[in-house]
C-alpha cells in the first residue's frame, strides 16, 4: 500500500468543504467548520479514495478536528488492516 500523504488528505477535505484553511485549522468540529453530514461525507470519502474504513468507535471529534488528526487516524487504521 502506498503511502497516505497530508495533501491527499487535505484534498479530499477541500472535495468536501473548499473554503476552510485545514493546514492550520485545529477546531473543526468544536467550531462547527465542518458538521454532521461533512462528517459522513469524509467518512465515505476516506473509504472510496484510500480504501480505508473508518469505524464508529473512532467517529470522534478529536478525529476530525484537524487535517493532522485526520491524516494521523487514516494512517493508523491503513496499518491495521
Amino acid at each position: 500500500m502506498e503511502d497516505i500523504t497530508l495533501e491527499a488528505v487535505i484534498d479530499m477535505l477541500r472535495d468536501i468543504e473548499e473554503d476552510v484553511d485545514y493546514e492550520n485549522a485545529t477546531t473543526l468540529v468544536d467550531d462547527r467548520i465542518l458538521d454532521s453530514f461533512d462528517i459522513i461525507a469524509i467518512v465515505n470519502a476516506t473509504d472510496d479514495e484510500f480504501d480505508v474504513a473508518i469505524p464508529a468507535k473512532d467517529i470522534v471529534p478529536a478525529n476530525f478536528n484537524s487535517a493532522k488528526a485526520l491524516h494521523a487516524l487514516i494512517c493508523r487504521l491503513a496499518e491495521e488492516e
